[in-house]
């Protein structure tokens, strides 16, 4: 009988060990909780978004997943304030100018980094695998085209 109130104390008690109470302020997300949606409008049909962390359209930081289709193109922009980039998935082309040119992009695959500074015309797009990227910045993020 002892053994038997030991045991069931004692798988009561693990579970609480076991359990985790997350402080103010923590963010846990796993892969499986990401919602995808449509992109705003400021991005061309077919791109999706899912805000992690703070709002990408007000004051402060955010940070951000992003999905394009193969063959997608973003034509050149600006950003306000610099954008940091991981690539999760795929891999994605980058330049700077005013003008999309396809021989002059970096390629960027998975595990990359990198930083577009702000108000710095670049473009982006993708070839036939896509990609999956993380943005981190602070708001309010845009999109100013150049034409």
């Amino acid at each position: 009988m002892r053994l038997c109130v030991f045991a069931v104390t004692f798988l009561v008690s693990s579970s609480t060990l076991f359990s985790q109470d997350l402080p103010k302020g923590a963010i846990q997300i796993r892969a499986d909780d990401i919602v995808w949606t449509d992109a705003p409008p400021s991005l061309p049909p077919g791109a999706k978004i899912s805000v992690l962390e703070g709002n990408p359209m007000l004051e402060g930081i955010f940070t951000m997943r992003v999905k394009f289709p193969p063959y997608y193109r973003l034509e050149t922009h600006t950003h306000p304030k610099d954008e940091r980039v991981t690539v999760l998935e795929g891999a994605v082309y980058v330049g700077f100018g005013s003008a999309l040119d396809t021989a002059n992009a970096q390629k960027f695959t998975e595990g990359s980094y990198y930083l577009n500074p702000m108000n710095e015309a670049h473009y982006v797009f993708t070839g036939e695998e896509g990609v999956v990227f993380q943005v981190t910045g602070l708001g309010p993020w845009g999109l100013n085209y150049i034409k």
